[in-house]
């Protein structure tokens, strides 16, 4: 947590770029696409009842929901799925068959997180150029191009880190939201009266006069929200109060006026129904809006790549994932990582959809299931957290959470119905991801299996090996096992090739936990097996960063005095033989085989120096 010397002004600002970046950039596209969808007849009441929804689904899914319940879910001051899903998790870890499956809902959600990370950016970004076509017609043939090296600029610089830029994040977006807000009071001025949707009658008159179409429109209302998991996810980063401060003070505001302000233009010019938001602004003011409008695009958009890349790192500690290319950007924030691999999956993903969809409204049509269906999975892990880990009473937990569980189930069956216009893009690229998560988890577990039958005890191969020692030389060897008490194959080769052992010797074995952060008080679990030979267990939550030297320095003073220069760490490499017969189907056994050739390396992982690993290879079949 990186907040806590932080002045609340400042770390309020941060929020204001960093968290409210993407809800920022819906009133590009939500209310063009609510009457655009031709579903809504253009009446003076529709418009009173569909901004009256705008306004509530704003207030019950953002203000009620995410800002006053779900914040208060944090685990160890952390926020986001996985997060609540280790949360969830922990709470129920008594019921073994409740919390597999509460694990999987959990990894499904955070796999549907990579297509909202290529939605986001393609449709924010998009919107925000097609403000061209309002400027002229004739820049129509450019959005695309304009688009796509917008996109590219801004994947490119993410190897050289967030932290320069960042700090303008918050008062460039604290500007787009005064923009937007002023945009909104100039059409409000001169229809102040469009101030009585306010009033949630004008809503429940819409429901109730039009079933079929609320219920279709809601798949575009949803628009409104999107971003809304952001608030949760960013929780470390800020902390509850800076959060609810940015979105009660500026954020809702602004975004409240901006929509009545769109009203109320289209009350005078329905014509504007075609871009409202780009239509509210004078001619003059037209190309400073879409500039604006591009820059508050891309920092929605960094906001989601930002999380793609935390994301990924917490699901390969949880054991989600294989070992990925994990680059630091900043010397001071250990949160601020550069992934290579997933940085440029997400482009090529990104251009995919824009190169297909073509259009911000084509693009609607794909966004919403999988927003929803995380919306969904959060309040549902919500009610667990609430019931299991909070202990509240069961009518309390079904009443706090059930009236959310019918908004989002309400919202998200509206969606399906986009299901073949587009939201399948995002379904696929989550179901892909799932595929590839439960595949690794399932592959390491096969592995371990496979390296559990033919594992020798440690303690008693000690005993024996002592019984006739080999000759011992200089220094410490440091042994990398998955299970502790056996006896890695690193060692069982450096025997028999090498015929000596170290003067030191630690078997070391890295442990994963469903908590964010362990410190580093509780890192070590330390067993001495005799002949200066050592069982050290490490342990890591899901947001701390592995870094097996500096862990293992607290060895000194605990009767092993090791010496940096005199340290070597001896890895086994195992080369996974895909079988026929027991485990996985053969395509997901060769899926795992390449997974694990080309995960990044341990020593990369471990943070082990370069110039002291050893690496030793064996063939496991599984």
């Amino acid at each position: 947590m990186q907040h806590a010397k932080t002045p609340l002004a400042a770390l309020t600002l941060g929020a204001i770029g960093v968290v409210y970046g993407d809800i920022g950039t819906s009133v590009l596209y939500a209310v063009k696409e609510i009457f655009g969808s031709g579903h809504v007849p253009f009446t003076v009441d529709n418009v009173y009842g569909v901004l009256s929804i705008l306004f509530w689904t704003l207030t019950v899914i953002v203000s009620l929901k995410y800002v006053v319940l779900v914040l208060r879910a944090d685990n160890a001051g952390e926020g986001g799925l996985v997060a609540m899903l280790a949360l969830a998790s922990q709470s129920v870890k008594d019921k073994p068959k409740l919390r597999q499956v509460l694990l999987l809902v959990g990894i499904f959600g955070t796999c549907l997180f990579y297509g909202d990370g290529v939605i986001t950016p393609a449709i924010s970004v998009l919107s925000a150029v097609e403000g061209l076509e309002v400027v002229s017609p004739a820049f129509r043939k450019a959005v695309i191009p304009i688009t796509l090296v917008i996109l590219f600029a801004l994947f490119v610089v993410q190897k050289r880190g967030t932290a320069g830029i960042g700090k303008f994040f918050g008062p460039l977006t604290l500007i787009w939201f005064i923009a937007i807000a002023l945009l909104g009071v100039s059409h409000i001025w001169h229809h102040p009266e469009i101030l009585h949707a306010l009033s949630p009658h004008h809503a429940l008159r819409f429901i109730w006069n039009n079933p079929g179409t609320s219920f279709i429109i809601l798949g575009a209302v949803v628009l409104a929200v999107t971003g809304a998991e952001a608030l949760y996810a960013d929780l470390g980063h800020f902390g509850k109060r800076p959060i609810r401060l940015a979105w009660f003070s500026v954020v809702m505001p602004a975004l409240t006026l901006n929509y009545f302000g769109q009203g109320a233009l289209l009350l005078r010019e329905p014509e504007a129904v075609k871009n409202p938001f780009f239509m509210m602004a004078p001619e003059w003011a037209l190309l400073p809006l879409v500039g604006m409008a591009a820059v508050a695009a891309v920092i929605a958009s960094q906001a989601l790549i930002t999380g793609a890349f935390s994301v990924t790192k917490q699901v390969i500690q949880l054991g989600y994932l294989p070992r990925l290319q994990i680059q630091h950007t900043s010397v001071k924030s250990a949160g601020q990582i550069y992934i290579p691999f997933i940085n440029w999956g997400l482009f090529l993903a990104i251009v995919l959809a824009v190169v297909m969809f073509k259009s911000s409204s084509n693009l609607a049509a794909a966004y919403g299931i999988a927003v929803c269906t995380d919306m969904l999975i959060t309040t549902v892990l919500t009610f667990f957290v609430v019931r299991y880990g909070w202990k509240y009473p069961l009518w309390l937990c079904v009443l706090a959470t059930g009236f959310f569980f019918i908004v989002d189930f309400a919202f998200w069956a509206s969606n399906l119905m986009k299901l073949f216009d587009g939201g399948w893009f995002p379904l696929l690229i989550g179901a892909a991801m799932f595929m590839i998560m439960m595949t690794w988890h399932e592959g390491r577990r096969l592995l371990n299996e496979a390296l559990r039958a033919n594992a020798i005890d440690l303690k008693s191969f000690l005993e024996s090996v002592f019984v006739s020692p080999p000759a011992r030389v200089e220094g410490t060897a440091v042994f990398l096992t998955a299970e502790p008490g056996s006896v890695p194959n690193a060692l069982l080769h450096n025997l028999k090739h090498n015929k000596v052992l170290h003067e030191t010797n630690l078997f070391v074995t890295v442990r994963s936990h469903e908590r964010p952060w362990i410190g580093m008080d509780k890192r070590l679990q330390i067993e001495a097996l005799g002949h200066d030979c050592w069982q050290v267990v490490l342990h890591y939550g899901f947001k701390n960063d592995p870094d097996l030297p500096r862990a293992l320095e607290q060895m000194r003073g605990r009767g092993c005095e090791m010496e940096t220069m005199t340290t070597s760490y001896f890895l086994s490499r195992d080369m996974v033989v895909p079988t026929l017969g027991t485990g996985m189907a053969p395509w997901r056994e060769k899926l795992f085989a390449q997974m694990h050739l080309n995960a990044s390396a341990a020593a990369d992982f471990l943070k082990l120096p370069s110039n002291a690993v050893v690496e030793l290879g064996s063939k496991v079949e599984i």
